[in-house]
């Protein structure tokens, strides 16, 4: 997803601190899964956690 509209992330979760950690916790996620297949992403996984918070709205 392109830019996903922040608004309604936050306005899914209890607060925005709750997005930051939801998003940083589901970034470690994908990182650690990354590396443990030794795969190379182009994208960070930060964006793709934002990417599938937002999808999952």
């Amino acid at each position: 997803m392109l830019n996903p509209n922040i608004g309604k992330l936050i306005q899914s979760k209890e607060n925005r601190y709750r997005l930051v950690i939801d998003v940083a916790h589901t970034a470690r996620e994908i990182s650690k899964k990354t590396e443990e297949s030794g795969e190379i992403t182009v994208e960070k996984p930060v964006s793709v956690a934002i990417d599938k918070l937002a999808s999952e709205i």
